[in-house]
């Protein structure tokens, strides 16, 4: 009953929003702007500012019911603690605005760890906050001329390093129980841990979005889909010291007991650089489930994978119907890898015989360069990974190219014109791999075109 009163009120706010949108200038566009200065601000890159963005936050978040209002950040340093967004509302980063994520620990709380994680990811109990926060909103907007985020997290990364951190480091953006969310436009920069997490939400569109770190930052994933649905990634640039996207849903036995997939997500036009991670990575944190994700028209450059399936005994859940076509892969350690022994449990308690389901998944149209191995497939004794379908595939060799290019254990598929020739476990010939022919619906055809 709770659940269904939540979604309720947010349709209700969701439409308010829309109705004053309609009257002024399209969906998301607000009735009220205001710029972050009127609250207190100073942009010299040394005054803290982070009553100012709460002041900000809590005076425009009651505009909801009435056309929503507009954050506008102008050109500057905006030095700030760790704040939250609203409903019905738009953070704007005018060109030459960066916000800026401030290093005192202290201006960091703990917070609970999600409930389908049970605890920390790196370390057990709770967690640092996060750098922009936000839980049960509907219609929220992150967008501008190209502003920066910017979550200086060299203080997190060495004291990562050190094993100096008690409690697992804040990701850059989590928004928690939201729906239709916009991302848009804006360069996110040094995450002290994931850079964009959306976790519990349904329609959200990430487009147009840069994401830096350096190659060596310690788990600066790009964008994390965790337990959410209908979820739009495309026209992305991402360089990363860990996977460019991860879709997740849970981590063992409090994944498993959540229960909620993440599902119906679209990644294209995604360019990926992370020599130590992959492309796309599936899991490994998959327990609540992973369903129906299709990637298209993506590039990878001097990547390790590009769509890398991981789980291990112990994840229970399922990654079924994964759809990925149009790969264009250059210097790459591997075209194909999945991944049946991955380690890292919360906790004593994970139930070893809950196994993960793996099947339905399909690759054509790839063409890779430079490639030291064609296929690791490594699913898990007694529980296969079954109904891979490889189909239209030319790998060209590195000249430190492995002799052997295809190693699979545990592995059950098809193949169909791929070169290298494919291992015994996928070398019968089928036909060309399925691709979803009806499109996914998710948040506005077009994002807003708003004037602030």
């Amino acid at each position: 009953m709770v659940a269904v009163a939540l979604w309720a009120a947010s349709l209700l706010l969701a439409a308010s929003c829309a109705r004053a949108g309609a009257s002024s200038g399209g969906p998301g566009c607000r009735k009220h702007v205001a710029k972050v200065t009127e609250y207190g601000a100073v942009g010299d890159g040394r005054t803290l500012n982070t009553a100012a963005f709460a002041r900000a936050v809590a005076d425009l978040s009651r505009r909801a019911r009435d056309g929503g209002a507009a954050l506008v950040v102008p050109p500057g340093k905006w030095l700030t603690g760790p704040f939250n967004l609203t409903s019905c509302f738009t953070l704007y980063l005018d060109e030459g605005a960066e916000i800026l994520a401030s290093q005192d620990m202290n201006h960091w709380p703990l917070i609970a760890p999600l409930p389908s994680y049970g605890r920390g990811r790196d370390e057990p109990g709770p967690r640092y906050i996060n750098f922009i926060g936000g839980s049960n909103l509907t219609d929220v907007i992150i967008t501008g001329k190209n502003g920066t985020i910017n979550g200086q997290g060299q203080v997190w990364w060495d004291k990562f390093h050190a094993k100096e951190l008690k409690s697992t480091r804040g990701h850059l953006l989590e928004l928690l129980y939201s729906d239709n969310i916009i991302i848009s436009n804006v360069t996110f920069i040094n995450a002290p841990y994931w850079n964009l997490h959306p976790t519990y939400c349904t329609n959200v569109t990430i487009s147009g979005v840069t994401i830096l770190a350096p190659l060596n930052s310690p788990n600066t994933d790009g964008i994390d889909p965790d337990s959410s649905s209908h979820v739009k990634i495309e026209d992305c640039y991402i360089v990363s010291g860990d996977d460019c996207v991860a879709v997740k849903s849970g981590w063992d036995e409090y994944g498993i007991r959540f229960n909620m997939p993440s599902q119906h997500i679209v990644i294209r036009r995604l360019t990926c650089i992370s020599p130590t991670s992959a492309m796309i990575a599936l899991g490994s944190e998959m327990s609540g489930g992973i369903r129906d994700v299709r990637a298209e028209d993506n590039v990878a450059i001097n990547t390790e994978s590009a769509v890398r399936v991981k789980s291990g005994a112990g994840r229970g859940g399922f990654v079924r119907d994964i759809f990925v076509r149009g790969l264009s892969l250059h210097t790459m350690k591997w075209v194909f890898w999945m991944t049946g022994n991955y380690g890292q449990h919360p906790d004593n308690t994970s139930n070893p015989n809950a196994m993960p389901e793996v099947t339905g998944i399909n690759y054509s149209d790839v063409f890779a360069e430079n490639v030291t191995m064609a296929g690791r497939m490594e699913g898990i004794p007694n529980d296969p990974y079954t109904g891979i379908c490889i189909s239209n595939v030319t790998a060209g060799l590195a000249p430190n190219a492995q002799e052997l290019q295809w190693n699979c254990t545990n592995v059950k598929g098809v193949t169909s014109d791929v070169s290298p020739k494919p291992c015994p476990e996928l070398g019968a010939e089928g036909k060309p791999c399925a691709f979803p022919v009806e499109e996914l619906v998710i948040g506005p055809p077009e994002l807003p075109k708003c004037s602030y």
